[in-house]
């Protein structure tokens, strides 16, 4: 591989029948990777049955992915300049195919696990990588257009990965959750080698932060582990919890002096420097981490508190692509002579009016009431992530958008782990303490109590059987009442995102640069 000295010109954008297939196969490369992040979540009971073992340990799977993706995807900075954006990233997706095969043949859950941590590193590099593909394929006073189907790939994936494993794990077989990236990866490794190899970025044999990196391995690993496991160890009662914690905190100060004071940094931690990246990045992320977590809990909620279906579930979620496919083609057109910020602002308060109609939800909420902040937030999401990135790589020199775009979504990703564990947890113990409150009612003198326990008298039931069929009732309407706090917080939060955004600088024409450094 000759290493570049020429200063390194951009290649011209692609036209016609390449540019439509080029695009095509880096957004396939993307979904399929964005929807493995979610796809498993709901066939964890049949992979823990298949293994007899409990879903605990099956929690492993998602678990051992996220862990190994969120170390390789700030890599992708340095692994490009030393392989070039093309080949690594046909190589990460031909690599991922294999990985997914040796997924779906797994033996036992230690292999499927190890066979997950290697998934989860080859795919690293892809999402910042298609972004930074696309983007070179784009004139650019069409950037936005091609941010805007970048980031409908990212966005409705993680809506659609429970919708589809749960229909292949009930009418398939889990493998096949697996399985079905074969052809898709496959295409797209093809497709891609075929129209990128002659639009090669140069390569520089730089020396390996091997420090750095294993710091990274380190405070990460142990941040992903300690969110994943906090719940089941009730957080920082446990020792192992705290013994994460730290880990994770002493390696992230490590990881940061190292890197700010290494040569040849394995990330380039600079790019926050700029006040547009780490505005843009900051935002991106709280906003992906209150989306995320939302999005997890919403589906929970119905299937355990209102006797949804995985299937039915993910209906509830499925109108979110309507709007967003409607109205991202308009934000990717007007981005290049729209203040970035003002989109911003509307997709946060488009955020915040979800998220205020699902905090007016009871237990009597019919289809349709479920439905309609779902299809408004198609809105939001469309207005989201063209924006954002667009803030967050302006004035960036094409050779440094690999990296900026790795960093931010490792942080957007972190920040998903973040949102998800943060509801998750919340959801439970609001809704213990709503519980409690509602228990208070349930004695002796409460004429409805008494009437509910002589009706299920009447109908056959002991006085246990009774007592348990209210506490169930209770159950619900604190795990309903707790998902209510949580949804107003969270339109809070957006809103208060709106007073973010806009400490960044006006972005010039509205786009990303691909020109030199400011």
């Amino acid at each position: 591989m000759a290493e570049s000295t020429q200063a390194y010109v951009p290649p011209e954008p692609l036209h016609h029948g390449q540019l439509l297939m080029g695009t095509l196969v880096l957004s396939l490369a993307t979904f399929m990777n964005v929807l493995d992040s979610s796809i498993a979540n709901v066939s964890i009971p049949a992979i823990a049955g298949d293994f007899g073992v409990s879903p605990n340990q099956g929690t492993w799977v998602i678990t051992s992915f996220a862990v190994s993706n969120a170390i390789s995807v700030p890599l992708t900075g340095w692994l490009a300049q030393r392989f070039g954006m093309v080949r690594l990233f046909t190589l990460s997706v031909a690599l991922f195919v294999l990985a997914s095969v040796l997924c779906g043949m797994a033996p036992n859950l230690g292999m499927l696990i190890v066979f997950r941590v290697i998934q989860g590193l080859v795919a690293g590099p892809m999402i910042p990588l298609s972004q930074s593909l696309l983007l070179q394929s784009y004139p650019k006073q069409k950037a936005g257009m091609a941010l805007a189907i970048w980031s409908m790939t990212t966005l409705v994936a993680p809506v659609m990965g429970p919708l589809l494993g749960g229909w292949i794990t009930d009418n398939m077989s889990w493998p096949w959750i697996f399985y079905i990236n074969v052809p898709v990866g496959l295409f797209a490794a093809l497709v891609t080698w075929n129209i990128y190899q002659t639009r090669e970025t140069p390569t520089r044999k730089l020396p390996i932060d091997s420090v750095g990196l294993a710091s990274l391995v380190v405070w990460v690993g142990a941040l992903q582990i300690m969110l994943d496991k906090g719940k089941e160890l009730d957080w920082f009662a446990s020792t192992e919890i705290i013994i994460l914690a730290l880990i994770a905190l002493f390696g992230f100060v490590f990881f940061l002096i190292w890197e700010l004071t290494e040569q040849h940094p394995v990330v380039d931690l600079t790019l926050f420097a700029r006040r547009n990246f780490w505005v843009g990045t900051l935002a991106l992320s709280l906003g992906y981490g209150a989306f995320f977590g939302n999005v997890v809990l919403l589906p929970l909620w119905l299937q355990q508190y209102m006797g949804y279906t995985a299937t039915w579930a993910g209906i509830v979620l499925a109108p979110v692509g309507l709007l967003a496919i409607l109205f991202s083609p308009y934000v990717g057109k007007t981005t290049h002579n729209t203040d970035p910020r003002l989109y911003a602002s509307i997709a946060f308060v488009t955020f915040g009016l979800v998220l205020w109609l699902r905090s007016q939800f009871n237990t009597e909420a019919d289809l349709a009431t479920l439905m309609i902040p779902t299809l408004v937030q198609g809105v939001a999401m469309a207005f989201f992530f063209i924006p954002l990135v667009t803030i967050t790589l302006s004035g960036l020199s094409p050779e440094r958008i690999p990296a900026a775009s790795g960093l931010s979504n490792f942080a957007r990703i972190t920040a998903g782990a973040f949102g998800t564990s943060i509801a998750t947890t919340l959801w439970e113990s609001r809704a213990a303490l709503h519980h409690e409150q509602l228990s208070v009612a349930i004695n002796n003198a409460s004429i409805p109590a008494q009437q509910a326990l002589t009706n299920f008298s009447m109908q056959g039931l002991s006085r246990e059987q009774s007592m348990f069929y209210l506490n169930r009732l209770i159950d619900q309407q604190a795990f309903m009442l707790s998902a209510s706090d949580i949804f107003a917080a969270s339109a809070v939060l957006f809103i208060s995102l709106i007073a973010i955004v806009w400490l960044a600088r006006p972005v010039s024409s509205a786009r990303v640069d691909a020109g030199g450094a400011h």
